[in-house]
């Protein structure tokens, strides 16, 4: 037990924005002895205590003060205030009553806090030149809502960044918000040379908490750093390593300054540059050059022009386009060709590379490697256009092809007809005649009607239109093709198709009366064997069960019956034929 009062609290309470606060007041008594009163205050801004709460043993009383929404006492009398703010850091006194003990009191200091966001951070928007007279700013950050107010520091590359005079410095604005809460910004001014396009920055907003300090770092950003190219160089981009004719190709000029440097383009043409900066992409430093051919190569030059301190550098490229021009093809003989004849085909270029050549035919066939081609017995069905295909086999894609045609003169053949034909009286039927001839021929007809030529190349196709008449039907047509070489001619039979018809139906009678004959002996032949009438290796044996005439009988019967049956089917089988079977049937039952 105490031997006076005492009273203990804590020196210091901390509590962040908006949480509460519980401030303990505890207090000892000699033996026996009872406190008389309890009372609480807050020291305010004119050092004047204001009392809170006034506790005796027969009940407690809340004064009327700013706290009194916000307060409450607990049953060890332990003051708490909800909804902290800042405006709450301030001195709570205890004071304890205990009769002729007399009278303490203690203290404590109600700390608030609150952790500062996230800095945020903003590089210099209109870029640092490495040229510039003044020391540039290089970014801005701010550090917002915080309690007790915060200090910042600025890193590059990782290392803290330290004033320096006329080098490197920082400025900083604290400002008090309406909420009581600190916004603190800084800026960070200092020289960027060329190297610094690589650097990152950040900067760090630094507080304090239970004692302790504690850091938030806000993101790390570069700067648009402006510096003169120092190195120009031209190159050639192309799909392939070699370009050819017919290749896109793309000048790429690259320069290492920031911004890039205004380019132009030139080519070198008969001693003189010619200005092809029209042709580029703007601000880009690319030309393109579509469908370059053997007049695109030579030397290009780009050209860079420096904006900041108009210095100018230029580098060159060759270019060279590997091509094959002058295609020639010759025939051996050069003369009129007939059937039967034979041709050299020969085929000569001319590129800065080697090449190859390859012939085909008209369908894509290769037929020879080689620059010649031999062609024997030639005729009319010998394919007469060939292709040389010239090739460069170290420029890969580099090709070229020249076509030929040979033309092969003979008199006309006839090689298809539309005989024979099966027509009617009165119809209206198409006569083909097809042909085969160089110098392409002229087709005739022996009879009138109305006539279609079709030609492609060596071939010659007539359609005849005509109504088919009596004398036609019997005399046919005749085809005759004929050029300044000759003729052939070949005849047209047209049948008449009534009359094979008919023949047709006298044969399909005779099948089935000899269908019907086979199967009434058939049914004869297997009753027969059934009522032993026909031994069938059984000699000697015979049914003793029934009378002979009753035998007969049922042989008879069934002999019928089975005629009929087998009449039915027929019929159903050949419906068109149904009453020339009944007649047959009938015929063949009176027989048996």
């Amino acid at each position: 037990a105490a031997s006076k009062l005492e009273i203990s609290m804590p020196a210091v309470v901390e509590v962040e924005v908006g949480g509460t606060a519980r401030i303990e007041c505890n207090f000892y008594l000699p033996e026996n002895a009872s406190y008389t009163y309890i009372d609480w205050f807050y020291v305010d801004r004119s050092n004047r205590q204001v009392r809170l709460y006034h506790v005796t043993a027969s009940g407690v009383l809340e004064d009327d003060t700013d706290y009194k929404q916000r307060l409450s006492l607990g049953e060890d009398k332990a003051l708490s205030i909800s909804s902290v703010t800042v405006q709450d850091a301030r001195t709570f006194m205890c004071q304890v009553a205990a009769g002729s003990y007399g009278m303490g009191e203690n203290s404590t200091e109600l700390s608030v806090y609150k952790v500062p966001m996230t800095p945020e951070i903003e590089p210099n928007p209109a870029g640092i030149s490495v040229q510039s007279s003044d020391v540039p700013q290089i970014a801005r950050c701010v550090s917002k809502n915080s309690f007790p107010p915060p200090n910042i520091t600025w890193h590059k590359n990782g290392e803290q960044l330290h004033a320096r005079e006329n080098q490197v410095t920082m400025q900083s604005t604290l400002t008090r918000e309406s909420s009581g809460l600190y916004t603190v910004s800084s800026t960070l001014y200092a020289p960027v040379q060329r190297q610094d396009r690589h650097s990152r920055y950040h900067c760090t907003v630094h507080y304090w908490l239970r004692g302790q300090r504690h850091a938030l770092d806000s993101r790390g950003v570069k700067v648009n750093v402006f510096y003169p190219a120092e190195h120009l160089k031209l190159k050639v981009v192309s799909s392939s390593a070699l370009v050819k004719e017919g290749d896109n190709v793309t000048l790429v000029c690259e320069a290492d300054g920031n911004p890039p440097p205004v380019f132009s383009f030139f080519k070198k043409n008969v001693g003189e540059w010619q200005d092809l900066s029209s042709l580029a992409e703007p601000d880009s430093g690319v030309l393109t050059l579509h469908h370059v051919n053997k007049s695109s190569s030579g030397t290009y030059r780009c050209q860079s022009l420096d904006l900041d301190d108009f210095t100018q550098k230029e580098d060159d490229v060759d270019l060279v386009v590997n091509y094959i021009e002058g295609i020639h093809v010759k025939m051996e003989p050069s003369s009129t060709l007939r059937e039967g004849d034979s041709v050299k085909l020969s085929c000569d270029a001319h590129s800065p590379v080697g090449l190859k050549y390859q012939w085909r035919d008209e369908k894509g066939k290769k037929l020879a490697e080689g620059n010649q081609l031999f062609v024997s017995n030639l005729t009319f069905e010998t394919p007469n256009t060939f292709s040389c295909k010239v090739m460069a086999p170290s420029v890969p894609g580099l090709e070229q092809s020249k076509q030929v045609s040979v033309a092969v003169e003979g008199k006309p053949r006839i090689v298809s007809i539309s005989s024979p034909l099966y027509v009617r009286q009165d119809q209206v039927v198409n006569l083909t005649c097809k042909a085969i001839a160089f110098p392409l021929p002229k087709v005739q007809w022996s009879i009138n009607g109305t006539a279609h030529e079709y030609r492609d190349n060596q071939h010659i196709a007539s359609n005849l239109t005509v109504r088919v008449s009596h004398d036609l039907l019997q005399a046919g047509a005749m085809c005759r093709v004929s050029n300044k070489l000759g003729a052939s001619e070949k005849h047209i039979q047209l049948l008449d198709q009534k009359s094979t018809a008919e023949s047709q139906g006298v044969i399909i009678v005779a099948i089935i009366v000899a269908i019907l004959v086979v199967a009434v002996l058939g049914a004869v032949i297997y009753f027969l064997h059934k009522k032993g009438k026909i031994p069938c290796g059984r000699a000697g044996k015979q049914d003793i069960t029934k009378p002979e005439a009753r035998k007969d009988k049922i042989v008879v019967e069934v002999k019928s019956d089975k005629l009929s049956e087998e009449a039915g089917l027929l019929q159903g089988a050949n419906g068109e034929r149904r009453a020339a079977a009944e007649q047959v049937g009938r015929s063949d039952g009176q027989r048996l």
